[in-house]
C-alpha cells in the first residue's frame, strides 16, 4: 500500500514537472522565433504546399501508379490494401479541392472504366471504407454536382456504382452476434467508424442496409461499456468480451469518439449526439489529466497508460467541432510542444519519463495534429497557429522529404527516412495544411466558400450537407433514400405540420436495445423532425430519459449470409510496433469466385451469380 501511494506520489511529481517543462519550452521557442506569418507569406506557404502535395502525387503516378502506394525513396510502388489505386482514390476530393479539373476529371475516368472488386483479396474492413469507399463516395459527389464547379458532364455515376459494389461485398463482415464487423482483433474505432460512409451510400443508393448495419455497429460497442461510460480498445466480436480493457482518446478507439458527433451534424441522428454527450463526459472527467490525456482502465478509471499518443492529437479538433474551445486550445499547446521539441510528433510520448516511448520513435506522416490546428484557426483567428502551419512545412520538407514523395520518419530523435508513404499523406496531411494556409488568404475554396458545410470524414473526404444526404431522416422527404413509403404515417405536430413517423419493431435485431434512448416531444422513431438548433448541437438540452413505446418497424430483408470460422480472439496489450501506422481493424476477405483466409483461419467466400446478377454471399 506504502508503494502504491510512493508511486502515485511520483507519478504526480513527474506530471507536474512535465507540464511545467514544456510549456516554458514552448514559451521559449516561441519567443525566439521568427515573426509571425503575415498574409503575403501565408499565401507564399500555400503555394509551397500546393507543390508538396504535387511532388508526392506525381511521383506516385509516375513510379507507383496502379499499386496502392508509393515507395518515394527508392521510387517504387507496392501494394498495401488490395491493389485498388489506393493512392489514387485516397487523393480525388483532394485535387478537385486544388481546382485541378484536368487531373481530377481523367483520375475519375480511368478509376470508373479500369477499378473492379471481383477479385480475391483479403482487406480490412476499417481501412477500405474510410479510405476507398469514402474516397469514391466523396468524388462521386464533387464530380456529379455542378454547384461544385467540378462537375464532369460525361460522368455518369460510375464510382458510386463501384461504392456500392465495395460496400456490398463487406456486409457479411456484419454478420456476427454483436452486430460488430469481425477481424483478427476488432478494435472500437474499427467497429465504430464506419457510420458516415455507410450513411452517405445509403441515402445515395435508396437502401438503409448499409446505414443499419455501421449504426448497429456502434450500438454493440455502447451496449457494452463500462459503468463509467468508457469503450475499450479491442473487443470479441462474438462474444462481447472486451480484450483490451485500456480506455482513450488515442489508439484503437480515436475516431469512435469523431464519427459519433460528425454522423449527428451530418445525418441529425439525435441518438447519436446523445451518445457522444456521454461518452465525452466521461472521457473529459477519466481521461483528461489537463491538458493531457492518459489510458485508464474503463472499469476501474486508474491510469494505466500515461501516454501521448499521435492519433490523440485530433481530440482539440474534435472539440472545436463540439464547441469546447478553451480546453482545446490548452492541449494543442501541449501536443505541439512535442512537436517542437523533436520536429515530429513520434507515435507515443511517455509522460511520467518525458521520452520517447520505446518502440514508437516513428511519425508516419500523420495528420492529426496539422488537422487540429486547421480547426483551431478557423476557430479563433490567432495567428500562433499560421505560425505552427509554418513550424509543420519546414520539418516536412527538410525531414522528410525523398526523391519522388515524403518518407516515414522511424525515429524523431535521429530524423531517419523510411522508404513509405502513406496515402493519407495526400488525403489528409497536406489537404489540412493547404486549406490552414488558404483560409489564412482569401478562403476561397470548396470547403470554406462552397455551396454546402462540408464533414471531413477520419480520412479527411470531403461529405457534404445536401438535402439528400442531410434532411432525408429531418422530413422524412426522401422516402427511397431512407424511410420506406410504406413504414410511415404522419402525426399532428405542436405546429399543425404533417410530421411522418416510422415504426419500429420492438423486438428488431437491427435495433437492439432502442428502448434504453431517450425521445423527446418532437423525436419519434427514426424519423425525428429536428430544429435547424438541434440539427447542429446549438441549442440541444439531454432530455430526461424516458422508456419508449413499443412501435413496429418491418425488419429489412439482407440476403447476405455468412460462416465463420475464427480462432482465439484474445490478445494482450503490447506497445505500439515501430512502423505501425493504423489500428487493428475487422479483417475480412473480398472475393470475386475463389476463397481467401487470414492468418486467424477465417474465411469469406462471395460469389456473383451469374444467371440474375444478384449478389450471392456463401462460406
Amino acid at each position: 500500500m506504502i508503494l502504491m501511494e510512493s508511486n502515485k506520489l511520483r507519478w504526480g511529481l513527474c506530471y507536474a514537472i512535465f507540464i511545467s517543462l514544456t510549456l516554458s519550452s514552448l514559451v521559449r521557442d516561441l519567443g525566439v522565433s521568427a515573426e509571425g506569418v503575415n498574409p503575403h507569406e501565408a499565401k507564399q506557404l500555400r503555394d509551397e504546399v500546393r507543390e508538396m502535395f504535387y511532388h508526392a502525387f506525381d511521383g506516385y503516378m509516375n513510379n507507383a501508379f496502379p499499386l496502392d502506394e508509393l515507395k518515394p525513396l527508392s521510387c517504387q510502388g507496392e501494394d498495401t490494401l488490395g491493389g485498388y489505386a489506393l493512392t489514387l482514390i485516397d487523393s480525388l476530393d483532394t485535387l478537385a479541392l486544388l481546382g485541378d479539373r484536368e487531373s481530377f476529371t481523367s483520375s475519375v475516368q480511368w478509376i470508373g472504366k479500369n477499378l473492379q472488386f471481383n477479385i480475391n483479396k483479403t482487406v480490412s474492413v476499417f481501412e477500405t471504407t474510410i479510405r476507398v469507399l469514402g474516397g469514391l463516395l466523396s468524388a462521386h459527389l464533387i464530380a456529379s454536382d455542378c454547384a461544385t464547379g467540378m462537375r464532369i458532364p460525361s460522368y455518369d455515376n460510375e464510382l458510386l456504382v463501384l461504392a456500392e459494389d465495395l460496400a456490398r461485398r463487406m456486409l457479411p463482415a456484419f454478420d456476427t452476434p454483436t452486430g460488430i464487423p469481425y477481424g483478427s482483433i476488432t478494435s472500437t474505432a474499427g467497429g465504430g467508424t464506419l457510420t458516415l460512409e455507410f450513411g452517405v451510400l445509403s441515402r445515395l443508393t435508396n437502401d438503409p442496409v448499409f446505414e443499419q448495419v455501421a449504426k448497429n455497429a456502434v450500438r454493440g460497442l455502447w451496449a457494452r461499456r463500462s459503468t463509467l461510460d468508457l469503450v475499450g480498445a479491442h473487443i470479441n466480436v462474438f462474444t462481447g468480451e472486451w480484450t483490451q480493457k485500456d480506455a482513450g482518446i488515442g489508439t484503437s478507439i480515436d475516431s469512435f469518439y469523431e464519427y459519433l458527433l460528425k454522423a449527428y451534424i451530418l445525418f441529425g441522428d439525435e441518438e447519436y449526439l446523445y451518445i457522444f454527450q456521454e461518452a465525452y463526459g466521461s472521457a473529459m472527467h477519466h481521461l483528461h489529466k489537463d491538458p493531457w490525456y492518459v489510458e485508464v482502465n474503463m472499469d476501474s478509471g486508474a491510469i494505466v497508460w500515461p501516454v501521448f499518443n499521435s492519433l490523440q492529437a485530433f481530440w482539440p479538433g474534435l472539440q472545436v467541432l463540439a464547441g469546447d474551445v478553451d480546453p482545446a486550445i490548452r492541449t494543442h499547446t501541449a501536443f505541439f510542444s512535442v512537436w517542437k521539441r523533436y520536429g515530429f510528433t513520434p507515435e507515443g510520448f511517455n509522460l511520467a519519463t518525458l521520452s520517447v516511448q520505446y518502440g514508437q520513435k516513428s511519425y508516419p506522416l500523420r495528420p492529426e495534429l496539422i488537422e487540429s490546428t486547421y480547426w483551431l484557426y478557423k476557430a479563433t483567428r490567432d495567428p500562433r497557429y499560421l505560425d505552427a502551419g509554418r513550424d509543420f512545412v519546414a520539418s516536412l520538407q527538410y525531414g522528410a522529404k525523398c526523391p519522388c514523395g515524403y518518407c516515414h520518419i522511424t525515429d524523431v530523435e535521429l530524423h531517419k527516412q523510411e522508404d513509405h508513404m502513406e496515402s493519407f499523406f495526400l488525403a489528409e496531411t497536406v489537404k489540412y495544411l493547404w486549406l490552414l494556409f488558404d483560409l489564412a488568404v482569401d478562403s476561397d475554396n470548396l470547403v470554406d466558400n462552397g455551396p454546402y458545410k462540408y464533414i471531413f470524414s477520419t480520412e479527411g473526404h470531403l461529405l457534404p450537407l445536401t438535402p439528400q444526404i442531410s434532411l432525408a431522416r429531418e422530413h422524412c422527404s426522401y422516402f427511397g433514400g431512407y424511410c420506406p413509403r410504406n413504414a410511415t404515417k404522419f402525426e399532428q405536430s405542436n405546429d399543425d405540420h404533417q410530421v411522418p413517423e416510422i415504426e419500429l419493431d420492438h423486438h428488431s435485431n437491427i435495433y437492439p436495445y432502442h428502448e434504453s434512448f431517450p425521445v423527446t416531444g418532437l423525436i419519434k422513431g427514426l424519423c425525428p423532425r429536428l430544429s435547424h438548433a438541434q440539427k447542429y448541437g446549438l441549442s440541444y438540452v439531454l432530455p430526461e430519459k424516458t422508456e419508449r413505446e413499443d412501435v413496429k418497424r418491418p425488419k429489412p430483408v439482407i440476403t447476405s449470409r455468412s460462416i465463420v470460422l475464427v480462432s482465439d480472439q484474445t490478445v494482450e496489450k503490447r506497445p505500439q510496433e515501430e512502423g505501425f501506422t493504423s489500428e487493428s481493424e475487422p479483417i475480412m476477405s473480398i472475393s470475386g469466385g475463389g476463397s481467401s483466409s487470414d492468418q486467424t483461419g477465417q474465411e469469406l467466400t462471395l460469389l456473383e451469380s451469374e444467371t440474375d446478377d444478384k449478389r450471392v454471399y456463401s462460406s
